[in-house]
């Protein structure tokens, strides 16, 4: 990187720190550290819930997962708006005529003690390693571009999101959100801008869009009903619908933002923001990969985009990697050509020829691709991944964006890293100290104590994060595996607020031993079976609910 890109760098994520830290200096109560002072207004509320969705992971991991597979993953956010528009009308009355701190609280009202503490673990468990993971993202990322040791890095970008969070707690969080979403999507929309221009002058977006087609990226709505596709019209709208329920309304990360607004209307009003606001931000995310790809096809691109793979072969001289090399280089400078041609012969009768030999190379080019994958996991350490999506983006930026423009998406990076991480933590802060120190300790303390403890907390689950992210792994793509996480347990959460909220004969005992099996009853479907992850969220939401109920009759 160049001077002026480190400068960028360091500056964009020094004022983003500092400015928090100076903003949230005079909050000093529990409410304060934990709720925001729940003095937010809507602009607020909807940016700190967007920005607490925009992970490093969804601005490194979107667009490779469009460039390999398209723009289908759009179908995850089809049942959003929907569960929004719920959540609305159901949840944020309910929590703050409750005034809870946490969205558990009120499953101690409505059953008891344990079922709360049971929600309270799983979401623990589960946010404990997203938190892991929303760290690793960057840190793997910034290891190969800097050249730094990973686990320094891990406990770099740990440290420095526990310092600003627990400085500041939940306000800080939202006050620096603000400037994070301003560098994020003004670092997207400046890279989409450059890749616009800098494919070949015959190429309009038009033109762009219609490569793209011919490469499979263009399928948006697959109306397949096939359970064992991850991405479906009927997924995104049932299990990305129950998701996006489970999220919003009874994770604790997105709880606590808009807990922090002011009014029923402001926290509503923040939520419908995001509601109406998500869907195109992703789309134009996945759009940028899709653009992506279209450069690549009149552009230089390594067999595997993690240069770790790259370097490691290029110095054993493996036998069948250098085969597939030649195979490679070969089939990008046929593939070019005819993509030339192509552009010139739309519209002209060998434009259907030279659609369908395009098709050919893209297919052999990807099974190149998964040989020397297949190689690189034979052969390499096991420190070396061989999965290489989550690469595509920086790729890109490191070697074909002008300098500052570098800087400026590498603060794009560490900010979504920052800002989704320090949520995280406040969340996981906030849920031990009310539904778990709070609530099991006999002896009632002062509230500079809970602040204090809150503190405590932060770091200690900071520390937990950090050590996960050190045994991190890649998985096939870094936001499928955060998503698939959510999924093996928000289904059973769901479940339980759902029997609370519309089924009133349900008691405790029942809708606790029923979240128990639905929760076993998930990990074997996962284990066992290829279901499409999205499904689990409606299984497990389905199975509390349904087994509440029967065990209620007898």
């Amino acid at each position: 990187m160049s001077t002026i890109d480190w400068i960028i760098l360091i500056c964009t994520i020094s004022f983003i720190v500092i400015y928090g830290i100076y903003k949230t200096r005079k909050f000093n109560t529990i409410k304060d550290h934990l709720k925001g002072g729940g003095s937010a207004n809507w602009l607020t509320v909807g940016l700190s819930v967007m920005a607490t969705q925009a992970s490093a992971i969804t601005f490194l991991s979107t667009p490779g997962q469009a460039y390999d597979e398209g723009m289908g993953f759009v179908q995850f956010y089809f049942g959003l708006p929907l569960a929004i528009i719920v959540i609305c009308m159901v949840f944020i009355p309910i929590y703050h005529k409750l005034k809870v701190y946490t969205a558990y609280e009120y499953l101690e009202q409505r059953f008891d003690r344990k079922t709360r503490t049971l929600a309270a673990v799983l979401f623990l468990v589960q946010r404990g390693l997203a938190a892991g993971i929303t760290i690793f993202a960057p840190a793997i990322i910034l290891s190969t571009i800097l050249g730094w040791d990973l686990k320094l890095l891990n406990l770099s970008i740990g440290l420095l999101v526990i310092i600003y969070t627990v400085s500041g707690g939940t306000k800080a969080v939202s006050i620096t959100q603000k400037q994070q979403m301003f560098v994020i999507m003004s670092g997207m929309i400046i890279a989409f801008i450059i890749i616009l221009y800098s494919l070949p002058a015959n190429i309009n977006f038009s033109e762009a869009l219609k490569m793209a087609g011919i490469g499979g990226k263009m399928e948006i709505v697959n109306f397949s009903f096939d359970l064992e596709k991850k991405y479906t019209f009927w997924s995104g709208i049932t299990g990305g619908f129950f998701l996006a329920l489970s999220y919003f309304g009874t994770d604790q990360s997105q709880v606590q933002r808009y807990l922090s607004g002011k009014s029923v209307k402001e926290s509503q009003l923040g939520l419908m923001f995001n509601a109406v606001l998500k869907i195109p931000m992703q789309f134009f995310i996945l759009l940028t990969g899709i653009m992506v790809f279209v450069f690549f096809e009149f552009n230089s691109t390594p067999v595997n985009f993690n240069p770790q793979v790259t370097n490691y072969l290029e110095q054993v001289q493996n036998e069948d990697y250098l085969i597939e090399k030649e195979k490679f280089i070969s089939l990008r400078n046929k593939k070019r050509n005819l993509q030339k041609k192509y552009i010139e012969n739309i519209g002209f009768e060998a434009e259907k020829n030279l659609e369908k030999e395009i098709i050919q190379l893209h297919n052999k080019e990807k099974e190149i691709r998964e040989n020397v994958k297949k190689i690189t996991a034979e052969i390499a350490p096991s420190s070396i991944e061989s999965n290489d999506l989550d690469y595509i983006f920086i790729f890109f930026i490191l070697n074909y964006l002008p300098k500052g423009v570098i800087g400026l998406l590498l603060a794009v990076i560490l900010s979504a890293a920052m800002s989704s991480t320090a949520s995280e933590l406040n969340a996981l802060s906030t849920t031990t100290v009310i539904d778990l120190y709070k609530r099991n300790h006999i002896e009632k303390k002062s509230e500079n104590h809970y602040l204090k403890v809150s503190k405590l907390f932060t770091v200690i689950w900071g520390i937990i994060a950090i050590i996960f992210a050190s045994f991190g792994s890649l998985f096939e793509n870094l936001i499928e595996l955060v998503n698939l996480i959510g999924s093996i347990f928000y289904g059973t959460i769901l479940g339980i607020f759902m029997v609370a909220f519309f089924f009133k004969k349900v008691k405790g005992n029942q809708v606790f031993y029923a979240a128990c099996i639905s929760q076993i009853a998930i990990f074997f479907i996962y284990g066992f079976t290829d279901v499409g992850y999205l499904w689990l969220n409606f299984i497990g939401a389905i199975l509390t609910i349904t087994i509440s109920s029967l065990i209620s009759k007898k």
